[in-house]
């Protein structure tokens, strides 16, 4: 039976000399893996449709035997192409999937996940990246997670619980036009690697290459 679906690539890796498997992030079905057969081939129907962070409309075939689908057809909506361009940008990326791949379930629905990477993505699109685009996706994922800190109980500052409010419950953009200052950066970056430790067991890789170069 064909079932179609709506998701964001979150990692594509050779199956075979002509053969990918696709890691999809939907609302529905969550996380799901595809083999995409004859992908890797010149004339492939695939051909330019599947690659890291693209946004597409699918139907697959799902298989009884394991966790691995048959990939049918795909049409391309979205390829956030500026994230490419930008090392730093690519990093921020890498780190938001890492997170959804430790922190979730497999074939377990997840739309609340889904929208808040779709809105990372478009974000990181229009933006530079920045320590606090990080910041409020930890927060806003541990709020869907809920393990959302309750920063009354903390001993940050409370200059620095302040943002991290605005982080968690405003609008990525309302965060990005905040200015924090050098030591608010590394007192709520310190904390929330802490509490990421503590909650999840260790921190979601690539954290720190996805802060290098904005502290």
């Amino acid at each position: 039976m064909t079932e179609s679906a709506t998701g964001l690539v979150l990692r594509a890796r050779p199956l075979t000399e002509t053969s990918l498997i696709i890691h999809w992030l939907t609302p529905e079905s969550g996380r799901i893996a595809t083999v995409a057969k004859g992908a890797r081939r010149p004339k492939s129907p695939f051909l330019g449709k599947l690659d890291l962070f693209y946004l597409a409309d699918f139907s697959f075939s799902r298989s009884r035997r394991s966790d691995l689908h048959a990939l049918r057809e795909v049409s391309l909506r979205e390829t956030h192409g500026a994230i490419r361009q930008d090392i730093f940008k690519l990093r921020h990326a890498a780190y938001a999937t890492a997170f959804i791949e430790q922190a979730t379930e497999t074939e377990t629905p997840l739309p609340a996940v889904y929208q808040l990477l779709r809105q990372f993505l478009d974000c990181l699109c229009r933006h530079k990246p920045a320590p606090q685009l990080i910041f409020a996706y930890e927060l806003k994922m541990l709020s869907e997670l809920g393990l959302e800190p309750d920063l009354a109980e903390t001993r940050l500052a409370a200059g620095t619980i302040k943002i991290a409010e605005i982080l968690a419950q405003n609008e990525w953009d309302a965060g990005l036009r905040l200015k924090l200052t050098s030591p608010q950066v590394v007192e709520l970056g310190q904390f929330l690697q802490g509490f990421l430790i503590l909650h999840l067991g260790r921190l979601p890789k690539g954290r720190a290459a996805a802060l290098t170069g904005e502290i």
